[in-house]
């Protein structure tokens, strides 16, 4: 297998960006940005660290993310599997990125820059729903804010495709698999439901 392992070579079989690609950057909320990003209620948080990279989805039922300034966002870090991957990871290296999408949408947004990880309780009260209140907010710097070429959705049919999740494996199967039988399986998915909306916050 023939391997490119120095930028020159890469570039040779590209050429140069569009001047459109390049012209998109800003690096603070724009109007439009802002909008567009408000208007996401999902988003992929990707963070590096000593063991490696993570990439974790993160929603809510309104703005994934809130505006503390124009070139700070904020993140409640809501209910999950406690494994803590990118939480960990931003502690120890702050760099991140974020893929902000919207369902009918070919285009996404994508950010890069630095975050940190908050306890602070007055911006922990600012995301408080049906009483309760992140553990913590992830704090995001932006360094530069970008459209992506909409053609991989595109090519993916994302949002004409139709439901394709006929016959994929359950995650209580998948956990079966993974734990040799000793977990999961058809009792964890006939509970998931009803435990994840006790616990959606």
């Amino acid at each position: 297998m023939e391997v490119i392992e120095d930028i020159p070579s890469l570039e040779a079989l590209y050429g140069t960006p569009a001047a459109p690609s390049l012209r998109k950057v800003a690096h603070s909320l724009t109007p439009l940005y802002r909008q567009w990003i408000m208007a996401s209620r999902l988003c992929v948080l990707s963070t590096v660290g000593p063991e490696g990279v993570d990439g974790s989805p993160r929603g809510d039922d309104g703005p994934v993310v809130l505006e503390l300034d124009p070139n700070t966002l904020a993140m409640p870090d809501w209910r999950g599997n406690n494994r803590l991957d990118s939480l960990r990871n931003i502690v120890r290296d702050p760099r991140v990125s974020l893929m902000f999408i919207v369902p009918g949408s070919n285009t996404v947004v994508r950010l890069n820059g630095t975050a940190r990880v908050s306890a602070d309780q007055g911006l922990r009260a600012r995301f408080e729903k049906q009483g309760k209140q992140p553990a913590t907010v992830i704090v995001i710097s932006i360094a530069e804010i970008y459209t992506q070429c909409a053609r991989a959705l595109m090519r993916a049919g994302t949002w004409t495709g139709g439901d394709q999740s006929d016959g994929l494996p359950t995650v209580g199967e998948i956990l079966a698999e993974a734990s040799s039988g000793e977990e999961g399986g058809a009792q964890y998915d006939s509970k998931w439901g009803a435990r994840a909306a006790k616990t959606m916050w």
